[in-house]
């Protein structure tokens, strides 16, 4: 069951939409303050977090900021606060939207529905570790932090390894994908320089993800 994190102050506003989220199939957990949604954050996770402009020991907008150091759980605003500047504001912080008060419960179900729906289609292009975290939708990764500077090659290799965990894909496999993909003749020579050059930017001492199986091909083994 999907669980949203509802960071609203007025304690009958809350529970109202707790209890009409959980009429809907979804698990709810109130907060009422910034303090309280970090601690029931923390305790938890959530699939979505509703969160107020308006909290009584500061904005909503801080505690943005703070899950967005943390997670890229999607976040809907959800506030009296109907300024240009505000809203803006939200989408900056990476919010997924951001509606005003008053507002219809039915066009609120809809927009978390079409929120989640989309959220678990990108989790399904993203690995994420907590040490390498690859974004094959914005072809992106990064390891221990920091950014890995990949070449196309590398990232077509890292989208196959990742199609296939704990697979292992021949050499034969492996070189007929990147010359489909439209890339420059590649041998098994050549494929082996890249995927050590690869494992170099994204592996350290501690964190192995490409395994050779002598005389046949990779294998990817991380989770």
């Amino acid at each position: 069951m999907l669980k949203i994190l509802v960071v609203e102050d007025d304690w009958e506003m809350n529970r109202s939409i707790c209890y009409i989220l959980e009429e809907n199939g979804y698990e709810t957990v109130p907060a009422h303050s910034i303090v309280e949604a970090q601690k029931v954050y923390e305790d938890g996770k959530a699939d979505l977090v509703l969160l107020d402009v308006n909290l009584p020991d500061g904005e909503g907008f801080g505690f943005c900021e703070w899950l967005r150091e943390r997670s890229r759980v999607p976040v809907l605003f959800l506030t009296a606060r109907d300024l240009e500047e505000d809203a803006l504001r939200g989408y900056e912080l990476g919010a997924e939207d951001y509606v005003t008060k008053p507002f219809s419960m039915k066009i609120l179900l809809k927009k978390i529905d079409v929120i989640l729906k989309r959220s678990r289609e990108d989790q399904g292009q993203i690995f994420d570790d907590g040490f390498l975290r690859i974004d094959l939708i914005r072809a992106r990764a990064e390891a221990g932090g920091k950014d890995c500077q990949v070449t196309p090659t590398e990232f077509r290799l890292l989208r196959e390894f990742l199609a296939h965990r704990g697979q292992l894909l021949t050499y034969d496999v492996l070189l007929e994908r990147l010359w489909d993909e439209g890339n420059q003749f590649v041998d098994r020579h050549a494929l082996a320089v890249n995927i050590n050059r690869l494992r170099g930017k994204i592996e350290d001492e501690d964190h192995r993800y490409i395994s050779n199986v002598y005389g046949m091909g990779y294998q990817w083994f991380g989770q």
